[in-house]
This record gives structure tokens, sequence and C-alpha cells, in this order.
């Protein structure tokens, strides 16, 4: 599995694996426009890095995330020093395999090289165990001072890690 920046030509597939992906997990139930706001992979890509994970012997998008960094219409939680992650989707026929810890590597790497101190994300209230246990197995903790709700009914948990001195 390889991990790279997203090229337009692959923006079609991110945008349908990621709403796939979310209304699999049944995140999208009940939402009010959020499925077209995870389907702009182009405005995005304006914003932040789209990175995908790809298979090397087929060459199918098999996952996708989105680094940002404080400052981006997509950082949520990110202050200074901290890079922050979002809307993290692997396609549901590739669960299992390894594609979402990939990732979050991908991104806790960047942030490294970028000379982040800490990396932010947000976790929906009631998400999969497997997601919790995907965070915190990789050093995540809550931080609940920073949870917060963007719409009623919708509670954001509030995860941060601390990151080793890296370039700058």
């Amino acid at each position: 599995m390889l991990v790279r920046r997203a090229v337009p030509a692959e923006f079609a597939a991110v945008a349908r694996l990621t709403v796939a992906a979310y209304e699999a997990d049944g995140q999208l139930k009940g939402e009010n426009g959020y499925g077209d706001v995870l389907a702009d992979v182009a405005g995005r890509a304006e914003h932040g890095e789209i990175l995908v994970a790809v298979d090397e012997s087929t060459g199918a998008v098999l996952g996708s995330v989105t680094f940002v960094l404080p400052g981006s219409p997509y950082a949520e939680l990110s202050g200074p020093g901290e890079a922050e992650f979002r809307m993290l989707a692997v396609d549901p026929a590739a669960q299992g395999r390894g594609v979402g810890v990939t990732l979050v590597r991908a991104c806790l790497s960047r942030a490294v090289d970028q000379g982040c101190s800490a990396m932010v994300i947000c976790v929906r209230s009631g998400l999969a165990d497997a997601a919790h246990r995907l965070y915190a197995g990789l050093g995540f903790v809550r931080t609940p001072e920073r949870d917060w709700s963007p719409l009623p009914g919708v509670d954001l948990l509030a995860l941060r890690m601390a990151l080793p001195a890296g370039p700058a």
C-alpha cells in the first residue's frame, strides 16, 4: 500500500469512497449537507492536503484523509504548533486491511515534517469502537475541554497526541 497526495483525476473516487464510508458508519443519518462537504474533494484540496492510500498492484484508492494546519477553513481544533486531520475514510470493501492506521501514520509523519508538536482530531461521539481503539492505540488521548458541537445532536470529542521533535 502506498500513501501519497491525491491527484485531481482521483477526486471523484475519493468523494465516492468518503461518502460511502461515512454512510456505512451511520455518520450521515439526519445530516444536512455534510455528505456534500465530504464529496467536495477539490474544495478540500485547496485548503489542505488530500492523502490517499493506494493498492500498489491495482492502483485502486483504498482510503483518504485531509491533512490541515491551523488557519485552514477545515481546521476545527488545531492551534499554533498543532496539525489536524479530517475526513479519514476507508472504502468499506477495504476495511480491516490497515488502511486507516496507515493514513493516520502518514498524517503524523507529515505533521512532524512540518515541525508540529501535536496532532489534534475530532471524533463523533458514538463512533464505532474500532475507531476509538485505533486512535487510542496510536497514542491519542481525550482532551474533553476541547469537545464541541457544530450542530445540535452532533457531539465531537477532541483527541490529541504529542509528537516527537522533527524537522522544522
